[in-house]
């Protein structure tokens, strides 16, 4: 599996790791992990420590993960960003709508 997930004990918060490639590929698997049994979830985290290469189908699936879940979910944030990463996220001026550490 590319995306796995992680609840927070009390279900508020909802983590979400990318491993290598962010791509394409996982539209639907990315899709389900941000959508299945987040009812209670305030807050979500795209950890991305293990993120070598994002394409920008990547930052259209942040994109509508943010606006399928907006009403929802008041803090998004992309969290353990590497470098090639960062600076991806950076060209896309990500930082207006994600809060980037």
């Amino acid at each position: 599996m590319s995306i796995e997930r992680e609840f927070s004990e009390d279900k508020t918060q909802l983590t979400i790791f990318v491993n290598e490639r962010f791509d394409f590929n996982q539209v639907q698997e990315f899709r389900a992990a941000y959508s299945e049994d987040s009812d209670t979830v305030s807050t979500i985290l795209i950890d991305l420590h293990k993120t070598e290469y994002m394409d920008s189908s990547a930052l259209g699936m942040l994109l509508n993960m943010q606006k399928t879940l907006g009403s929802q979910v008041s803090t998004f944030k992309i969290v353990n960003c590497r470098p090639q990463v960062l600076k991806i996220l950076g060209i896309a001026r990500f930082s207006k709508k994600f809060t980037i550490s």
